[in-house]
């Protein structure tokens, strides 16, 4: 097949005038980050030099110039977050309100359709069962992991090798478990669970048409996927336990199983917490593996994949919007709590 670029000039040029944008807007500012602080400082450079030489007092930064200083820099900021979040929440939470062609005021029925609709409480509770899982399974592998490595002699390959599927894309991490949970009839198997199974004497399954086993399956792979952030976190956090602490309690004589309990647990407990909270935001958001993996057939849908389905493929604007403000207000929780843990260990 070959390529015409006479086909495809449309495309091109909206690519272009894309990182044309892109450019215009990300260089000015950061040409207006660096002229403007640049100016004030030169300026109070004059000011401070002319004072000192006319024997005047020197002048003093008055607070309302500092805080036009400081709005400057939070414009754009302020600005990104207007466009990007602000506007979409508002617009999605009117589109809730509405029908599927977003032309007729439905009020709450789109919610009420949420928890009355069988096919949807299934996608709620597929998405309960993730979030109840993933977090506390992927942190629990990756402090095992952190605990056992820790000072090992090769500490820094074995924890190179459970960290490497973070590099991995979610997609490309589904793609490479589809082919372990791959299904070949009753001949030679390709997929590694298959072929295990089929060498211990069992048969065959297709795994990710079977419910809720397919679900599980599809955990699996966030879990796989996450269980080396944990790691790295708490193995940080284990690493910044003070030496004095871990010296007095061997003394003592306690075991390592009291070590761990009575030394290890409550001194990373702040970190465990960043981890878990992540990992659970990160869960309610999942989208990548389900669509990949299954595209949300054979009852292993979540809200996040309902929500695109709903919307984009279904033409039902409403029930899409609903999806997604609901699974808004799931994640509001956990960011206040995150917000508030942090600011106590800030004043603590």
């Amino acid at each position: 097949m070959e390529f015409d670029f006479a086909d495809q000039q449309p495309k091109l040029l909206m690519l272009m005038y894309g990182l044309v944008a892109f450019v215009v807007v990300v260089g000015g500012l950061l040409l207006l980050l660096d002229v403007v602080p640049a100016w004030f400082a030169r300026r109070r450079e004059a000011q401070l030099v002319a004072a000192s030489a006319s024997g005047a007092p020197l002048p003093r930064r008055t607070k309302p110039r500092e805080g036009l200083f400081a709005l400057f820099f939070l414009l754009p900021t302020l600005l990104l977050l207007t466009i990007g979040l602000v506007v979409p929440a508002i617009r999605t939470t009117l589109l809730s309100l509405m029908d599927g062609s977003s032309t007729n005021w439905v009020g709450l029925r789109n919610y009420g359709w949420m928890f009355s609709d069988d096919s949807i409480v299934r996608v709620l509770i597929n998405t309960l069962i993730w979030v109840l899982v993933v977090p506390l399974v992927a942190t629990g592998f990756g402090l095992i992991y952190a605990v056992l490595v820790d000072k090992a002699r090769f500490e820094s390959v074995a924890k190179s090798l459970i960290f490497l599927p973070m590099a991995i894309s979610f997609v490309g991490a589904s793609i490479i478990w589809k082919f372990v949970y791959a299904y070949r009839g009753e001949g030679d198997q390709i997929g590694l669970l298959n072929q295990i199974v089929v060498s211990l004497g069992g048969e065959p399954k297709q795994w990710l048409l079977e419910s809720p086993l397919n679900t599980l399956l599809l955990i699996v792979i966030m879990v796989w996927i996450q269980a080396g952030f944990a790691m790295v976190v708490l193995s940080a956090a284990i690493k910044a336990i003070p030496g004095d602490i871990v010296e007095a309690a061997r003394l003592d004589g306690v075991s390592p199983w009291q070590m761990f309990w009575r030394i290890t647990m409550p001194s990373i407990r702040p970190a465990l917490i960043v981890v878990v909270v992540t990992l659970t935001i990160a869960t309610l958001k999942v989208f990548d593996i389900v669509r990949t993996s299954t595209n949300g057939n054979y009852d292993t849908s979540v809200i996040a994949s309902e929500m695109y389905n709903q919307a984009f493929r279904y033409g039902q604007n409403g029930q899409g919007s609903a999806l997604a403000v609901f699974l808004f207000i799931l994640v509001i929780p956990v960011v206040i709590y995150q917000i508030r843990n942090l600011r106590q260990q800030r004043e603590g």
